[in-house]
């Protein structure tokens, strides 16, 4: 799996700290501090027919992140959406765009890690992409990294930062074991998440998802189990080993750059019969309607 350059993406205007450029244009001070040490917090966003999906709760876990790492102000939900809207305004921009919403701690008056350095910002990036799903709806294939996610008290997953180092280096090991993507796992063992998406398993009419003690709380994690209790689908978070994953019935994996994307190969192993199984094509059904249906306004 490898994602293309898609030529109508080739002139995309993009918001840096309120000026609408042209992408090649474009720049970030090198004494801005995601330049700096990756301090910063971000969300994905889809742009579906005119309405961004389940746009409070993604600005919402924006704001808690940036709060958690003691940024000194934060833009409002309203400032931040007309932004979002003037640059999805100069792109014509309606649907099939993801779009990635990063806010930096801002720009530093000398380079240094210390957050008091920062006199200026924050730095808030628009980026619109046209871009479908990522991965395939055949299935797509996991290896094991071993690259561990961290615990709470090392770096807390809740903190939505743009620190990928881990995420990186597990993809790199996907990569050159010709897999789509990488399982990491947390410091005890067990399944946090993949290097970019949340994980659930099904056994036996039964969903299962690993807790967020060493994963985010994904949006759309969060969005399959609400479609799943509401459609009466018993779903149990807690720890899983890799054990458990191998012998599922159904594995899948969920973010907004995919959505639901089912998994169909582990570490060699084949999940299931190896093909998407009823409850992730339910899920997806489920996930799909919802899309079409709901999300705020920006164009």
């Amino acid at each position: 799996m490898l994602q293309v350059f898609d030529e109508r993406n080739r002139d995309v205007i993009v918001s840096v700290a309120g000026r609408l450029t042209h992408r090649d244009q474009a720049a970030v001070s090198p004494f801005d501090s995601a330049v700096q040490g990756g301090d910063a917090v971000w969300e994905g966003l889809r742009l579906h027919h005119g309405r961004i999906f389940l746009l409070a709760e993604h600005l919402a876990r924006l704001r808690r992140s940036a709060q958690a790492l003691a940024f000194a102000s934060v833009p409002s939900d309203e400032q931040i959406i007309a932004e979002i809207r003037r640059t999805v305004a100069a792109n014509e921009m309606t649907d099939g765009v993801h779009i990635r919403l990063t806010l930096t701690r801002g720009v530093k008056i000398t380079s240094g890690m210390d957050p008091r350095l920062n006199q200026s910002g924050p730095t808030l990036i628009v980026l619109p992409e046209y871009k479908p799903p990522v991965y395939a709806a055949t299935g797509i294939a996991l290896i094991t990294s071993s690259i561990r996610r961290p615990a709470p008290d090392c770096l807390d997953p809740k903190i939505h930062h743009a620190n990928l180092l881990p995420s990186i280096l597990a993809k790199i090991e996907a990569n050159v074991a010709g897999a789509d993507d990488a399982l990491m796992l947390d410091q005890r063992g067990f399944v946090a998440e993949t290097n970019a998406t949340n994980v659930f398993c099904a056994t036996r009419g039964v969903l299962g998802t690993p807790t967020p003690a060493a994963c985010p709380e994904g949006i759309t994690r969060a969005a399959v189990l609400d479609l799943a209790a509401g459609a009466g689908i018993e779903c149990v978070t807690g720890d899983y080993s890799l054990t458990q994953l191998y012998t599922a019935d159904e594995v899948f994996v969920t973010g907004t750059m995919g959505g639901i994307a089912p998994v169909i190969q582990i570490d060699g192993r084949v999940i299931g019969t190896g093909q998407p199984g009823p409850l992730t094509a339910r899920l997806t059904a489920m996930l799909a309607s919802l899309t079409e249906t709901a999300g705020t306004p920006v164009t």
